[in-house]
Formats: structure tokens, sequence, C-alpha cells
């Protein structure tokens, strides 16, 4: 039977394995590697115990803001001697800390309905690359040299993390529309999702009276980011040897996600 990448927890509700993926040369990325998840906060002692026992997570990869973590706690995680916890924002700090609002550093900011979701989203997607190109080497050096298993975060799961996940498979060699499809997976649980997010003060504000279509990681959007990575950077590998990765590194995630 199929094993599923789905991993069901009290306090998370966007909680995947990044295994099982079909890579281009007829393999399979390996599962209990790297989790991609929505916030963690809310995770139950079960649900700790499955993270960090079970399935032996050991490095949890925190892209929130400083704000959001300052607002929404650490998480029980933190508390776990044998868990480290690696901050990396894919917002510019400096920018926060000098007085920005916490819902003006979100990945979704102030879109409306009228705006095209494809060109707004890509456009927040390649700001991350631009401003935070340290923190997503960081996080996927994490994925590729520590020996117990990651998991990667942020609030929804779904923008910062969708960014950080797509980048990690295309480096592993996973087929481009097995990575628009595991980016596009989050809408299963878009519902969910957002009733977390609207019962918290952190995101509530911004996130009330906004369809949830506008929401959605419809797969379009995935795959113009990627296109444009081509186009402008030659493609994530090249993107991340401008900022430091190296041949080194992409064997240790290669061999990491899919042996």
């Amino acid at each position: 039977m199929e094993q599923s990448r789905w991993i069901s927890l009290d306090g998370a509700v966007n909680v995947r394995d990044l295994g099982g993926l079909p890579t281009t040369d007829g393999r399979s990325t390996r599962f209990g590697r790297v989790l991609r998840s929505d916030n963690l906060q809310g995770l139950t002692d079960g649900d700790v115990s499955l993270l960090a026992g079970e399935m032996g997570v050991g490095h949890v990869i925190d892209l929130r803001s400083l704000a959001e973590v300052q607002r929404e706690g650490p998480g029980p995680l933190t508390r776990l001697a044998g868990v480290t916890i690696h901050h990396l924002s894919l917002f510019v700090e400096t920018q926060i800390a000098a007085g920005v609002e916490v819902d003006k550093a979100l990945p979704w900011q102030s879109r409306t309905v009228q705006e095209d979701p494809e060109h707004k989203s890509v456009g927040f997607y390649h700001g991350y690359l631009r401003d935070r190109a340290d923190s997503i080497v960081a996080a996927l050096r994490v994925m590729a040299h520590e020996e117990a298993a990651s998991i990667v975060h942020c609030a929804a799961g779904k923008d910062r993390t969708g960014v950080v996940s797509a980048l990690a498979l295309e480096v592993a060699g996973v087929a481009r529309e097995a990575v628009i499809a595991d980016y596009a997976l989050t809408a299963e649980r878009i519902d969910a999702i957002l009733d977390r997010l609207l019962s918290s003060e952190t995101y509530r504000t911004d996130l009330s009276g906004r369809p949830t279509d506008s929401h959605l990681p419809h797969a379009f959007i995935m795959e113009r980011f990627l296109a444009v990575l081509d186009r402008s950077h030659g493609g994530a590998l090249d993107w991340l040897a401008a900022n430091g990765w190296t041949a080194d590194d992409t064997a240790a995630l290669r061999s990491r996600l899919v042996g």
C-alpha cells in the first residue's frame, strides 16, 4: 500500500512528508527526512512525542518573522533538549524591528480580490530570494547536512514553506510537475489552515473578510515562480550557487532526500 505523505496531528493541520515524490531519473524522495508544516506552537504532547520521538525530528526550520515568533510564541518543540531551532526569517528583520506592522510582514500582504494572484504571489516569492538568500541557503543546509529529520514551517505552511520546499525538491532532482503538485497540495487543507490563523490576533485582521480562493496555492503560481527563476537566474541550482551554495551541498541534499 502506498505510504501517505500527510501526517495527522492535533495541533497543526498542514503537515506532510517530502518523501514519495518522483525524481527525473526514475527514483523517489525518501520518507522521514524532511517534513513541511504550518505553525507549530499549538502542538499537543502527543504531537511532540510523534514528531520528536517516533519520527526523529531533531531540527525545526522556522521561517516566520521575529514579530510573529514574539506574538505567537516559540512552540513546545523548543523545550526539548534534542531539538535545535533554526530561526531563518524570509523577511528583512531590521525593517520589522523599525516598526513595520506584523500584518505587513506576512506573505499575503494586503492582496485584494482584484489583483492578479499569479503576479502578486510570484513577486512575494522572488522577494524572499532577493531579501533573504542567506536564510534560504541556511535552511537547505540544515536539510542537507543534519542527521536528524527536519521540519520546515511558517504560519500557513504555504508560501514561505512552499518556496523553500520547492527549492529543496528542485535541488534533489524531483520532477517539475511533482514540485508544483506538492505546492498545490496545501489547497486540500486551506479551510483548516484559515480557521487556525483566524483564531490568532496576529493574523486575524489581515485575513478577515477575504475569500478563500484568494489564499489558494494555485499550481500556476509555483509554475510561474519556477519559470521566472529559470529565465532570470538559470534555475534553482544556479541561483543557489550565486549565493554561496556548493556542489558538496547539492550532493549532501540529494543523498539525504533521494539516497
